[in-house]
């Protein structure tokens, strides 16, 4: 949506603190804080976007980046007063350390499989959202062309805001996934917002399957690198997303325009 987004992985942590807050304070299950934490997330994303990110929108990147990066900063040094520097985590009832067994020698952890078919679904439902449902032909409309939205009636001011508020909502899953799978803390973001990154360049820019599957090939690289030698996990996915980038600089599965 013309928006380069660098505090993109701080959001997902901050929706982890969200979770955090919402399962300790009110006791509730860390899956049904979602229904918390979701609607708050949204209706922050689509008050920033109206109030702040709308302004920085045009024919110029730099203004998004040095907004979105100054807000990386706010979110955590935020963080780091709020919760200090320590490392936090959601404990769901020892569902992120069960596995099941599918042959002899080989185990399947029961939350893995249970993220793997959540983005199956979220990925599918935006799939849906994009290409099938009038609303999500506005958002290809404006991030398209904007200008030319607008002589066409379109509030692009509410559609831009709204698209930040299906991301935040996408966000709050990843933040309570990334709670409950692993440690967290204030300065965790960054390195999230370059996996992301990774996944979408090796699947192809545009392509949402594709991102689904250069998330996997990303987490496969970095598993086959921890077997090795731990040190090596996030290595190792670099070095994946290295020569997928040397071999297909386009991606696995980019997008065609005609």
């Amino acid at each position: 949506m013309r928006l380069v987004n660098i505090a993109h992985g701080d959001l997902i942590v901050f929706a982890s603190y969200a979770a955090l807050v919402a399962t300790t304070s009110l006791g509730l299950n860390p899956f049904l804080s979602i229904l918390i934490v979701i609607p708050v997330m949204t209706a922050l994303g689509y008050a920033l976007q109206r109030a702040v990110l709308n302004k920085t929108i045009g024919s110029d990147i730099l203004p998004p980046l040095l907004v979105t990066f100054g807000l990386s900063i706010v979110i955590q040094n935020t963080l780091l007063e709020g919760f200090t520097a320590d490392s936090r985590r959601i404990l769901a009832g020892g569902i992120e350390v069960n596995s099941y067994e599918v042959i002899p020698g080989l185990a399947v952890g029961i939350f893995p499989l249970v993220v793997f078919l959540a983005a199956i679904i979220v990925t599918a439902a935006l799939q849906y959202l994009f290409y099938k449902m009038p609303l999500g032909r506005m958002f290809r409309a404006v991030s398209d062309d904007y200008k030319t939205s607008e002589l066409m009636g379109l509030n692009t001011r509410h559609i831009f805001s709204l698209a930040m508020a299906v991301c935040f909502a996408v966000i709050s899953l990843a933040g309570l996934f990334m709670a409950i799978k692993t440690s967290f803390d204030p300065t965790a973001g960054p390195i999230r917002l370059l996996f992301a990154f990774e996944a979408v360049i090796i699947g192809g820019l545009g392509n949402l399957w594709g991102t689904l599957i250069g998330g996997l090939v990303l987490g496969l690289g970095q598993a086959i690198g921890a077997y090795i030698h731990p040190g090596l996990q996030v290595l190792a996915g670099h070095v994946v997303f290295l020569i997928i980038l040397f071999v297909r600089p386009e991606g696995l599965f980019p997008r065609i325009r005609e």
